[in-house]
């Protein structure tokens, strides 16, 4: 039965909020921010299967006492490497996707049955436990955010570019290739830390469901990524709140929040169609192509 807690202020100051506040907000900051780049470049499905492709590497890692965040890591990066060195094209890249998606899951469930004696830490890999945040993955959540921010700081405009037309900037001299497996790679980061909000069922909450919501606002990628940002943020603290109000898991609420924004926006602007990065974005990009020789 669902009952209120009176005592949800005091619930709030608990060391356990505080760092699912923390981990919350990084995780939510880079979920924003990589969120337009998922959509536009059409990798929602890589998103999706990055988060089940990590999840062998998470059961692996309870089945041997190693930390989940280690085993969710290194089976995504190494999912996305693969993913972006094997697909070129859309269609290679899902068929690619696809195919590791297949085995990794068979991997997972092998795993998963295996480490039986702890069922209830795999649920929390499927569906997410973001109350259960340690001090050392909160250093190491750090760090996933220092690399993801500041990589995006590098080479965000390239990568506008390469989203938006790929071959006017392939054409250019833009290594779209190069930029393609960097993005997966920094978007393997995050899922590995998303998953352990949201869990690898309810992933789409946090990467793909803000970005798209802030699209049916606007269509420049700057305010898109600060959009995507703000709602990511509201859910996951909003969520913390309701959860401790009622007692229930706040990823329940955290992907409730942002799909009820997204339905909210899709019903605002249901006469338009998803926005698009603007042609000004386009016209910065000489700047950033390299005209050695």
């Amino acid at each position: 039965m669902v009952t209120f807690q009176e005592n949800w202020l005091q619930v709030l100051q608990a060391s356990f909020m505080q760092h699912a506040l923390i981990g919350g907000s990084m995780v939510a900051l880079t979920a924003g921010l990589m969120g337009w780049f998922v959509v536009t470049r059409q990798n929602a499905f890589a998103a999706h299967a990055l988060a089940h492709i990590g999840f062998p590497g998470a059961t692996g890692a309870i089945l041997v006492g190693a930390p989940v965040t280690l085993g969710l890591a290194v089976f995504c990066v190494s999912g996305g490497l693969l993913i972006g060195l094997i697909g070129k094209r859309v269609a290679e890249r899902e068929v690619a996707t696809g195919t590791i998606l297949a085995f990794a899951t068979g991997l997972g469930v092998l795993f998963a049955s295996l480490a039986t004696a702890n069922a209830s830490r795999t649920t929390a890999v499927l569906f997410g436990n973001l109350l259960a945040i340690s001090t050392e993955q909160l250093w190491v959540f750090g760090g996933f955010t220092l690399v993801v921010v500041g990589a995006l700081a590098v080479i965000a405009r390239p990568l506008v570019f390469s989203s938006v037309d790929p071959a006017v900037a392939e054409a250019r001299g833009v290594p779209v290739r190069a930029l393609g497996v960097a993005f997966i790679v920094l978007l393997a980061l995050t899922i590995t830390m998303a998953v352990q909000v949201v869990g690898t069922l309810l992933l789409f909450a946090l990467v793909v469901t803000p970005a798209a919501a802030a699209l049916r606002i606007t269509a420049r990628p700057g305010m898109v990524a600060a959009l995507a940002v703000a709602i990511a943020l509201g859910s996951v603290w909003l969520g913390l709140v309701l959860s401790a109000m009622v007692n229930l898991p706040p990823s329940f609420f955290v992907t409730s929040l942002a799909v009820l924004t997204w339905a909210i926006t899709l019903l605002v602007t249901r006469d338009r169609t998803p926005r698009r990065a603007t042609e000004p974005v386009v016209d910065q990009t000489p700047l950033l192509v390299d005209r050695a020789g």
